[in-house]
C-alpha cells in the first residue's frame, strides 16, 4: 500500500484537535458552528462558498467535506464546478494583480 501524506481517514479525526488544547479547540468549534448556521446567508449557500474556498486554499480535507456537504444540500455538479471556477478566477487574478508590484519594482530598478 502506498504511503501518502494526505489520508482521507484523518478527516474523521478533526474533532480530536481539542486534545492538545481543549479551550481553544472548543472555541474554534463553537465559532465554526455559528458561522455555518442559517443567518444572512443560508447554510446551503455557505456550503457552496466553503467548497470554493476549499479549492482556493487547496485543503483536500475541506474539498472532501464540502463536496459531500454541498451535494447533500442540493447543489448540482454544474453549480459546484462553477463555484470552483470562481475560486480559480479569483486566485488567478490575485496572482496576476501582484504583477503590478513586479512591474513597479522593475521600473524602479531600470531607472
Amino acid at each position: 500500500m502506498e504511503n501518502n501524506y494526505y489520508d482521507a481517514a484523518d478527516l474523521k479525526k478533526f474533532g480530536s484537535i481539542v486534545n492538545f488544547q481543549k479551550q481553544l479547540g472548543e472555541k474554534f468549534f463553537d465559532y465554526y458552528g455559528e458561522v455555518f448556521k442559517d443567518s444572512e446567508l443560508t447554510a446551503r449557500e455557505k456550503s457552496l462558498i466553503a467548497l470554493a474556498v476549499a479549492h482556493a486554499v487547496q485543503c483536500p480535507y475541506c474539498i472532501d467535506a464540502y463536496s459531500s456537504d454541498a451535494f447533500e444540500k442540493g447543489w448540482s455538479e454544474g453549480q459546484m464546478m462553477e463555484a470552483v471556477h470562481v475560486a480559480c478566477a479569483i486566485r488567478g487574478g490575485a496572482s496576476l494583480v501582484h504583477g503590478v508590484q513586479m512591474m513597479n519594482k522593475v521600473k524602479e530598478i531600470a531607472m
